[in-house]
């Protein structure tokens, strides 16, 4: 198979990935804010969770799950409804965080956050989007089934490692920042931050935009 139809499509699909990504949502702001706190086994399972979940999605895209989506009004409305009061309660629960900041704790301190909990939470964040289904599924897959017969799979590859680098640098690169976190005062703008985020997020999703 000739390099430019099997190393364009996935540079293709590595930007567009990427593109998609690359924004502030409440995915992207839960794993920042482990990957500041959290021990690395920890980030190291929820990176795997979110690029994972990318990658599921976008190959169901590509073997034509998104038609079944774009039939089944009904099951994006569920998640919508299921998505929007877990984010909605995640933001609560950051603005309190605010008015109770605390400074960096060492893993394995009281408060610091479990590995069940850190994937328990990054699924529901994920998987209770309806958003990532039409992102993934519906638009990924059909701009990957544009690309032709072979080279769609190639297309996807390369959107798939998109995702896997971005979590990746955000996860594991969030770290650097920890000196910046020692102090409780920082703590409290990006729990403001994320508070806004979520709950603009869950808000949105519950009336329907």
């Amino acid at each position: 198979m000739p390099l430019d139809s099997t190393l364009l499509p996935a540079l293709l699909g590595l930007g567009t990935g990427l593109a998609l990504i690359i924004a502030i949502g409440a995915q992207n702001a839960y794993v920042l804010r482990l990957g500041i706190a959290g021990r690395l086994r920890i980030v190291a399972v929820v990176v795997a969770i979110c690029a994972l979940s990318d990658a599921l999605l976008i190959a169901a895209g590509v073997l034509g799950i998104g038609v079944v989506i774009e039939k089944a009004p009904i099951a994006l409305v569920v998640i919508r409804i299921l998505g929007s009061g877990f984010l909605i309660v995640y933001g609560l629960m950051a603005a309190r965080r605010v008015f109770r900041p605390q400074a960096l704790e060492p893993a394995g301190q009281k408060g610091s956050i479990s590995l069940k909990t850190a994937a328990l939470t990054t699924l529901a964040l994920t998987w209770l989007n309806p958003h990532v289904y039409l992102d993934t599924i519906v638009f990924l897959g059909s701009v990957a089934n544009q690309q032709g017969a072979d080279e769609r799979w190639w297309w996807a590859a390369g959107a798939m490692t998109g995702s896997l680098l971005w979590f990746s640098v955000l996860g594991f690169g969030a770290r650097l920042l920890r000196p910046f976190f020692a102090r409780p005062n920082s703590w409290r703008i990006l729990d403001a931050v994320i508070a806004v985020v979520m709950l603009a997020l869950g808000i949105r999703m519950a009336v329907g935009f």
